[in-house]
């Protein structure tokens, strides 16, 4: 930027430069702003020399990050000045503040034309460049053909076809139309044959976007490009000014082999056999050195000839050579040159020849899996996964157990699912099998989905040698104090089989492996509490001789369950108490499960096809494939005419985990946002409940269609004006200003309160896209994984997602894809940090574009209070002591609470369970009320104990009174308000975020409105 001269703009810098903070700064460009603004409307008093001021000045505050909304009139002016200070900074300007798409642009476009096509050279640079910057399908439209001609002629000079060669390559990409392939064949062949170092790396930029798109159209440019390598690799004819700490135009060699890789084959064997000395040179030359940039440089060089060697399939002699370099890159300590042996290892695994080579390198491999930087451990778990065999594959999936405790949270399924396919596809025996997934759901339940234990039953109804083995194990598992739920589902239902087969062992008569399968009933949810069911039946059922005793318990708890709010296991109980009366009738109708019918799961077959070795997956397509974010995107790529499809080894299918699967064919209607839809169920056929271990995706395809029934031309506020009573903070909806073509299929306000209790599920889901979340919270954080799972062939564009997050929440969300691929899911992780005690919630403004359809939804997220709690058991005497010491109002609350749900004092445990807090048996001597304890996080408090009483009425259940006492006053109100919102019984059919008069209000100041999350809560 030339200040000579320009005194009014070297001032306003100082000044900029001199202010104390931020406030001073943003005043002084004000100031400026207004100067600058009131200057352009005089526009006759306004010289060249002044416009060109103030245009500066305009740059220099869009630099400093402020928007310049204005003025772009005089920038386009500046363009057709016959001077060069004031085109140069009318070109520059406009490069920097003005879009492909500003309406302004089409009033330059001859100016910008005459100076491409005139003699003076420096007005050619200023337009190519801003063309090169801007672009548009306009610019393509009217400029291109000159472009061109600039390019291949042969009296311009270097300067002016380099930016020429750069100019027609952002046309290109804009529209590819303007480069007419029939024309450019022998045109881009004379191109590469270029001398000048310079012209020849524009080029060839060109070059490798142009054989993307069709490389049959440029066979007669591959000898060239041997022959330009050639050149390179033995220094010939390089000026000095494009050697980079030795090696010549490393920028030139990697363009080059990286559009030889666009090539299925080189078919002359005189070009072949130049290339593979030329990569040979390149394989024996390449070393580790103490030079950052020598280095950075010749492994560019190095990883790009090793995918080309590949890509050509060579002999097995340059394949082993280049294992053994990559072998040696993976031990050394630079982790860049560690993370690209790994990635560049997974790659040779496609080739049969050296996949004994590269099981000699499975130890360094292993010590790469505990690494601290965690996408070198993730390219070290592909690697390990993809040469496991029948020869390593006990070493290989112990290895992955052990990792498996110390595991990051966002590695966890992808690694469990890994096991999972190795342990069943390499198992030397069913008994190891059985035990890697046992421990693989013991250590990581909540990252294994109901699949993989299901594929164990199957294994084990199958095996009768296999019974009593599996029973005793899970047996085993049992005694623990702590057990994941998918522990006891598996545990409950082999016992339940086969308990009768370990009846003369120690501690494993009917009556022991009821006790003990009944202390896990009250922590497990209504899908085990079903299969729990099953398991007592079958235990009644091998009773032999009978035990009256065991027999009243067993029968007692059937009766529990006959009223029970869940269908399901309502009749579960019915019917077991009907069949306990039929006496021998029992034992025909509860006999064994039969065998499955044998045949492949569907996991070998994903594992098989991931093995298939095609020339389509050469190093570039696998790069190409790559998404732009750093969100991990997971395809699932379909047949096409008849060919298997070809999975990639680096990234693995994931299954939908533990999102919550539910279909919505069952239900008739659904209501949401003021519109009710109508569900209608395809035909489809009966679940196989234990099918093969990971069927297809959930994102394959659409549950159901929902049909719009009745549009009510009401808005939200007019429904919830009919239904006052009704509101609650946890009432509160999904908020669309937009009008919707596209309707969700689920319920979102009952997906969004599933999710308040568990930390994996379905947050939204409609025809075209399923949001899931899974989350991990510790302390005052919180870690939340974002499944955006595309159900389409066609890609979904122009996503959009921006948190609204409460002021008692810090939050980061990391990059979202714009373009979601046909049938992939993409992960986007999302942290928290909560700052203090809060009932709002975060609100993610989330959009995309399906055909010409846009989609606009508002979603909360489940970062609620209770998810910062952690349960804590407190003895009788602690308990007293603290309780005594919080006395009164504000650190203790008490309120009589009327309307709840009816639920027992079992039901209600379970329930303060889900919420984080520790129920404490034996405290209050009044068997009617419940105590709870737990302990709250945030970054201002840090741990904050919080105690909890609930005393009921035994002969009526709507009504309770509830103390809640905590050192922080504002956290005694959220919590309270929080859990009445669970206990009171809100109707399920509001929608509202509009607070009932009869809330009390908080005893804190209340959150100001310049909160986002708080703002939406209030407009509702």
């Amino acid at each position: 930027m030339a200040l000579t001269g320009m005194r009014g703009l070297s001032v306003f810098i100082s000044d900029v430069r001199n202010c104390q903070n931020k406030e001073q700064e943003r005043l002084r460009v004000d100031k400026e702003l207004g100067n600058i603004r009131t200057r352009f409307k005089n526009e006759k008093a306004l010289t060249h020399y002044k416009k060109k001021k103030y245009v500066w000045k305009m740059l220099y505050i869009y630099m400093l990050g402020y928007d310049v909304d204005f003025g772009h009139m005089e920038a386009v002016s500046l363009i057709s000045a016959p001077k060069y200070p004031e085109k140069q900074v009318g070109y520059i300007v406009t490069s920097c503040l003005l879009t492909e798409n500003h309406e302004f642009l089409r009033m330059v476009i001859n100016t910008v034309r005459n100076d491409i096509i005139g003699r003076n050279e420096t007005f050619q640079c200023l337009a190519l460049t801003m063309v090169g910057n801007i672009g548009g399908k306009e610019f393509s439209e009217s400029l291109a053909t000159d472009v061109q001609k600039l390019l291949v002629s042969s009296s311009c000079r270097p300067l002016v076809r380099k930016k020429a060669a750069l100019c027609l390559l952002r046309l290109y990409r804009k529209n590819p139309d303007v480069v007419n392939i029939d024309g450019w064949s022998d045109r881009m062949s004379q191109l590469l044959d270029e001398r000048d170092l310079g012209v020849l790396t524009s080029v060839m930029s060109l070059f490798v976007a142009l054989v993307s798109n069709n490389v049959e159209a440029y066979w007669n440019c591959l000898p060239k490009c041997v022959k330009i390598l050639e050149r390179l690799g033995r220094n010939q004819d390089v000026p000095q000014e494009y050697t980079y700490h030795g090696i010549p135009s490393p920028w030139i060699q990697v363009k080059t082999m990286r559009a030889l890789q666009y090539f299925p084959t080189i078919e002359d064997p005189n070009t072949k056999r130049a290339l593979f000395e030329v990569l040979q040179r390149i394989l024996m030359g390449t070393d580790v050195v103490k030079n950052v940039n020598k280095n950075n440089a010749a492994h560019a060089i190095l990883f790009e000839a090793l995918a080309l060697v590949v890509h050509l399939d060579a002999e097995k002699e340059m394949m082993s050579q280049c294992v053994a370099l990559l072998g040696k890159f993976v031990a050394v300590r630079e982790p860049n040159i560690r993370y690209l042996g790994l990635e560049n290892m997974t790659r040779m695994l496609l080739v049969s020849d050296v996949q004994d080579i590269i099981k000699s390198h499975q130890a360094q491999i292993i010590i790469s899996l505990k690494d601290p930087d965690i996408s070198i451990r993730r390219r070290a778990l592909d690697l390990l996964y993809g040469m496991c065999d029948v020869t390593n594959a006990k070493d290989i999936v112990e290895e992955l157990l052990q990792y498996l405790n110390t595991a990051d949270f966002a590695m966890r399924e992808e690694l469990a699912l890994k096991a999972a396919i190795l342990a069943e596809k390499f198992a030397p025996d069913l008994s190891w099998y059985v035990d890697v997934i046992l421990q693989l759901i013991d250590k990581a339940g909540d990252f294994v989905s109901d699949d993989i234990w299901y594929r164990v039953v199957q294994f084990v109804t199958n095996n009768e040698d296999l019974q009593p083995y599996a029973a005793t194990k899970a047996r085993e598992y049992l005694e623990k104090p702590v057990l994941h739920e998918t522990m006891v589902k598996v545990s409950a239902y082999l016992l339940g089989e086969y308990n009768h087969l370990l009846a003369r062992r120690t501690g494993c008569t009917p009556k022991e492996i009821f006790i003990i399968i009944n202390e896990k009933l009250p922590t497990v949810t209504t899908s085990t509490v079903a299969i729990v069911l099953s398991t007592y039946a079958k235990i009644l059922m091998h009773n032999h001789p009978p035990d009256p005793e065991l027999q009243e318990q067993i029968w007692s708890i059937f009766r529990k369950y006959e009223s029970y709010i869940d269908v399901e296991i309502q009749q579960r109980a019915v019917e077991y108490i009907a069949l306990c009366n039929k006496g021998a009738a029992l034992v025909d109708v509860l006999a064994e499960m039969p065998k499955f019918p044998e045949r492949q799961s569907a996991l070998l077959k994903k594992a098989e096809v991931a093995e298939v070795d095609t020339a389509e997956q050469s190093a570039i397509r696998i790069r190409s494939q790559q998404q732009t974010s750093n969100a991990l995107v997971v395809t699932d790529q379909r047949p096409t005419e008849g060919s298997l499809p070809v999975s990639q080894l680096g990234v693995v299918r994931m299954p939908s985990g533990k999102m919550d699967q539910t279909s919505f064919q069952d239900q008739g209607m659904t209501k949401e946002n003021g519109v009710i839809t109508e569900v209608v169920p395809q035909d489809v056929p009966p679940a196989d409940l234990l099918g093969d271990l990971l069927g297809p995706l959930a994102i394959n395809g659409s549950p159901a269609t929902a049909v719009p029934v009745e549009q009510r031309n009401q808005n939200l506020l007019s429904v919830v004006e009919a239904t006052p009573e009704a509101a609650g903070s946890l009432a509160l909806t999904t908020v669309d200003n937009q009008p919707n073509s596209i309707q969700p299929i689920v319920n979102i306000a009952e997906r969004f309160n599933e999710l308040c209790l568990k930390d994996s599920g379905v947050l939204y889901e409609d025809l075209h896209i399923q949001i899931g979340i899974k989350a991990e919270w510790q302390a005052h954080h919180g870690h939340i994984v974002l499944f955006l799972g595309n159900k389409n062939t066609s890609p979904l564009v122009s996503v959009q997602a921006l948190i609204l997050p409460p002021t008692h929440l810090k939050m980061e969300l990391s990059l979202v894809p714009e373009t979601v691929p046909p049938r992939a899911q993409v992960q986007c992780p999302l942290e928290f940090v909560n700052l203090r005690a809060s009932r709002d919630v975060a609100v993610l403004d989330f959009s995309y574009k399906f055909g010409t359809a846009m989609v606009y939804v508002k979603l909360r997220l489940p970062a609620v209070i209770n998810k910062f709690l952690q349960p804590i058991s407190v003895t009788a005497e602690e308990f007293f002591a603290q309780w005594k010491s919080l006395s009164g109002p504000p650190l203790k609350l008490q309120e009589v609470l009327r309307g709840v749900k009816p639920l027992s004092l079992p039901e209600m445990a379970n329930l303060f369970t889900s919420l984080h807090l520790a129920v404490n048996p034996g405290i209050d001597t009044n068997p009617n009320n419940l105590i709870a304890c737990t302990t709250f996080y945030s970054e201002s408090t840090r741990a904050t104990l919080c105690l909890i009483r609930v005393e009921t009425d035994p002969s009526d259940r709507t009504q309770l009174r509830i103390t809640i006492a905590s050192g922080d006053p504002t956290l005694t109100f959220e919590l309270k308000e929080s859990i009445k919102e669970y206990l009171v019984n809100i109707p399920t059919q509001t929608s509202s975020a509009v607070v009932a008069p009869s809330q009390p209000q908080s005893p804190v100041t209340p959150v100001a409105y310049n909160d986002p999350g708080a703002m939406l809560a209030g407009l509702l």
